[in-house]
């Protein structure tokens, strides 16, 4: 658990706001705002993505994540090789939504 807990702390420091996010931003803006007067069907040739990964408590499959115990073959103890999350991605375009979990 702490080292999802690291790994989340790790995500959220790479989504600060930085000093030239607003100069970007504005050049962006411009540039698409040129090319939707330039390419009347420009908003419909574009595809605006993004994913998010969510961390999940609880439920873990036991199969595996399991560590048998040499001195007694029915102890176990349960580690998870990863920690579990979700994973959603998202994209709008003018055809509608996709959205897909993982």
């Amino acid at each position: 658990m702490a080292s999802s807990a690291k790994e989340q702390k790790g995500q959220d420091s790479s989504l600060a706001i930085h000093q030239n996010d607003h100069q970007a931003r504005r050049r962006f803006f411009e540039w698409a705002q040129n090319e939707i007067a330039v390419v009347p069907d420009f908003h419909k040739r574009n595809l605006f993505s993004d994913e998010a990964h969510f961390w999940l408590n609880g439920y873990v499959n036991k199969q595996n994540c399991r560590i048998w115990s040499e001195a007694n073959p029915q102890v176990y103890v349960e580690t998870p090789l990863h920690p579990e999350k979700l994973t959603v991605w998202c994209a709008l375009w003018a055809g509608g939504t996709l959205l897909q979990k993982r």
